[in-house]
């Protein structure tokens, strides 16, 4: 087969896999060596400085030996089958960075053989485009699921970030859909890459020359809406994968439906529930940086997110006995838990109102979104004139007004940075 039907088939079939926004590194070029990696984020899309920046992201293979049913690349799917060479995917990384078409790889890879072999085949790209061709930039490779861990760890030497997807938020859906799979083979390398970080922290805080396992960290992803999950259920796993394994991010995707399982959605009419994926990273953000816990957002009696509002609304609606807050003299934690308040225009506050009283028009110039934080703050003890008698339920039309154009009509693709990748 050509390179470049192999290059076709092979990135389309990398298209569904979202983990790979940011590089979440900085490591400045070399002398000798090409390329270089910015924290500013590495994907085909825009970073958070405001960058256009792009990875190849490819399979090394979609010839696999698994049969998960919600997988385009399983063994039972009728589509054509490849696999690059070593040397084949370093030489096409190397000259796409040379022409300036990426900053980056993201490397995964269907299971050819058995974990082991696909594995050693993925070491040796890496190897040949580090060593071999001295390249610094950021690289993204997956972890291979019950492969030997030596192996994981000299993937993790020769790569900036890795991930294990979780694929399924429950053992009971993996056993259902993904039979080859188990939750220990999942969790098992995620504990692996996060021992290798500390023990590479460490070893550098002694000896700067030491090896860097992974210095980017860990990720993972999941897939929603392909089974009967809540989202509190999954937002509980979230958190646990936070806490346990200290992953930089959890990747969310939209089920797409590409096979015919009695198990799975009918592809018949089905639409990708792009809105619950939104509403759930919106949750995830609570979560990393709102110091909010899964079971403040949801609960037994609510196990779903509402799809009018954002979750952080929901929350304040729910919970109006904690407002109004006095932004001059609420602290950091409670500002964060105001609606239209963020975590810089939290610090703002914090700042600003050291030289006088805030008041609405100030917070505005701060950053506050007042169309949402006028019905929670009061400034010098007083509310934005005539909303100090609006009832809840006044509140919550205002509040799903504002989402309106979220849930006019079809919820657009730009929302999901799934639906990015594979589009």
């Amino acid at each position: 087969m050509e390179l470049l039907d192999k290059l076709t088939i092979l990135t389309d079939a990398a298209k569904y896999d979202a983990a790979c926004t940011s590089s979440g590194l900085d490591r400045a070029g070399r002398s000798g060596k090409l390329g270089s990696t910015v924290l500013g984020g590495c994907c085909h899309s825009f970073s958070a400085d405001g960058r256009c920046v792009t990875l190849l992201k490819v399979l090394m293979t979609n010839a696999c030996c698994y049969d998960c049913q919600y997988c385009v690349n399983r063994r039972s799917n009728d589509v054509p089958r490849t696999a690059f060479t070593p040397r084949e995917l370093a030489e096409l990384t190397i000259g796409f960075y040379r022409r300036n078409y990426i900053e980056g790889l993201f490397l995964s890879s269907a299971v050819l053989r058995d974990p082991d072999y696909t594995t050693e085949r993925m070491i040796e790209t890496l190897r040949l485009i580090r060593e071999e061709y001295g390249f610094a930039g950021y690289i993204h490779a997956k972890a291979i699921p019950g492969a030997d861990p030596l192996l994981t760890y000299r993937l993790g030497l020769l790569a900036d970030r890795m991930s294990v997807n979780i694929e399924l938020p429950s053992e009971a859906s993996l056993k259902a859909l993904a039979p080859d799979k188990t939750r220990a083979s999942i969790l098992t390398p995620m504990a692996q890459i996060r021992e290798g970080i500390l023990e590479s922290g460490q070893a550098l805080r002694l000896y700067r020359g030491a090896p860097r396992f992974a210095p980017a960290g860990q990720s993972t992803q999941m897939i929603i809406g392909a089974t009967p999950e809540s989202d509190l259920h999954i937002l509980r796993l979230t958190e646990g994968l936070y806490q346990k394994y200290q992953l930089k991010r959890v990747f969310y995707s939209a089920y797409l439906p590409v096979s015919d399982s009695k198990l799975l959605p009918a592809p018949q009419g089905f639409q990708p529930p792009l809105l619950r994926e939104h509403r759930l990273y919106q949750a995830d953000w609570l979560l990393r940086f709102y110091h909010f816990e899964a079971t403040e957002l949801l609960d037994e009696a609510h196990p779903d997110l509402d799809p009018r509002l954002d979750p952080k609304c929901c929350w304040a609606l729910r919970h109006l006995e904690e407002f109004p807050v006095e932004v001059n003299r609420a602290d950091y934690e409670r500002l964060l838990r105001v609606p239209g308040i963020g975590v810089r225009s939290a610090r703002r506050i914090l700042t600003a109102r050291r030289v006088g009283p805030l008041t609405f028009e100030g917070l505005k110039k701060l950053g506050v979104v007042l169309k949402r934080a006028q019905y929670f703050l009061t400034c010098s003890g007083r509310m934005l004139p005539g909303l100090s008698r609006v009832k809840p339920d006044s509140v919550l039309r205002q509040m799903v007004a504002l989402e309106r154009p979220l849930l006019a009509g079809d919820v657009p693709e730009q929302l999901s940075l799934f639906a990015q990748n594979a589009g």
